[in-house]
């Protein structure tokens, strides 16, 4: 079961009295406790998670929601395109996707899927402990720029960094008229780089945390991995140096649960006509996933495939012939009200915003 940090509930006063947030710190209670958990599936199953819907109220956003359940701009604007970013409306019905095909195995370390714009990092298991992944959205690279595929490791990690910027970056600042851009940003709120990183084998390229948390699965960067601040809280004790790191772009998944299978496409990244021939990779990727798979073969629906590729629906959606359609399942499930306080604008930089344990 997922297991997620959370604002303060709405009905709570705005603020946390200093009171309380001195019992916080004198109690030590840390961030090593948020987290998007699941226990890795079984029975040949490489699905976890499940969709959630929410209603919302007047004052919170998508990406309040996003935040909340640890889902990036590119994830909860796909799931409700028509949905109004800043003003969703009160009372309205908002598809929370924290459903997940996993990457493809092994499944060890830290695996990072660019076109899925996600890190899945899969903790040491200890004696008669459940498997488990810990899954967080990230921002990935501009167009232009760009990040090495393949497998790496972690070689060290950062507190409170400070970064003296890159001549290349600078440049591209100065040129695009911001004169002002610093050459060196030392360690606080205010540093591109976060106040937690995470340093990869590949040449300057970070998984770090961020000054512009609201950018968490656009393409933001100049080639490092943006997590939101309290997400690198998290990964950043958690993560030994020497962990390996594959970092993968992979836009076609295909998954399985419950003898039914399931397609899940991602929007292209850094490819001249994305829309060329998706329908076709789609599903050449069903495919070499049946051509592997142990038991029976489910048939599928084609079209469906088509359709799911033609429209790049990340939510992963069932195409064994005769399965719910996913808006059958979305109508399906029982929306839950979202009693949680916006995220206010202290939350928009690098720091771990201030929230209540859950």
């Amino acid at each position: 079961m997922k297991q997620t940090h959370s604002q303060a509930p709405a009905n709570t006063a705005p603020l946390i009295s200093r009171f309380r947030i001195f019992l916080l710190l004198f109690l030590g209670w840390s961030a090593s406790s948020w987290g998007a958990t699941y226990p890795l599936p079984a029975n040949g199953s490489n699905i976890v998670g499940q969709i959630q819907v929410v209603t919302i109220d007047a004052h919170n956003t998508l990406l309040d929601i996003a935040r909340h359940y640890d889902l990036g701009y590119n994830e909860i604007t796909a799931a409700n395109p028509k949905v109004s970013i800043w003003l969703p409306g009160e009372g309205t019905k908002i598809v929370v996707p924290t459903e997940f095909i996993l990457p493809p195995r092994p499944w060890t370390g830290i695996i990072i899927n660019i076109a899925q714009r996600r890190l899945y990092y899969f903790p040491q298991t200890k004696a008669h402990n459940r498997a488990t992944v810990v899954t967080f959205p990230i921002g990935i690279s501009r167009h232009n720029w760009s990040t090495p595929l393949g497998k790496t490791r972690i070689i060290a990690k950062f507190k409170d960094p400070s970064w003296i910027v890159p001549k290349d970056i600078w440049e591209e600042h100065h040129s695009q008229g911001n004169a002002n851009f610093p050459k060196y940003f030392p360690p606080g709120p205010d540093n591109p780089m976060g106040m937690l990183a995470l340093e990869t084998g590949f040449p300057e390229i970070f998984i770090h945390g961020t000054n512009h948390p609201w950018g968490v699965g656009m393409r933001v960067s100049h080639g490092c991995l943006h997590l939101y601040p309290e997400n690198a809280a998290y990964l950043f004790p958690n993560v030994p140096v020497g962990t390996p790191v594959r970092i993968i772009n992979q836009p076609f998944l295909v998954g399985e649960r419950g003898h039914t299978l399931y397609l899940s496409v991602s929007r292209p990244v850094d490819e001249p006509d994305i829309q060329k021939n998706l329908s076709n990779r789609a599903t050449e990727a069903v495919i070499l996933y049946m051509v592997q798979y142990e038991g029976p073969l489910p048939k599928v629906d084609w079209n469906r495939i088509k359709q799911i590729a033609e429209t790049q629906n990340l939510i992963p959606t069932p195409i064994s012939a005769g399965a719910l359609t996913i808006e059958q399942i979305i109508a399906s499930i029982a929306p839950e009200e979202y009693k949680y306080a916006p995220y206010d604008i202290d939350a928009n930089n690098a720091a771990t915003p201030m929230i209540t344990p859950p």
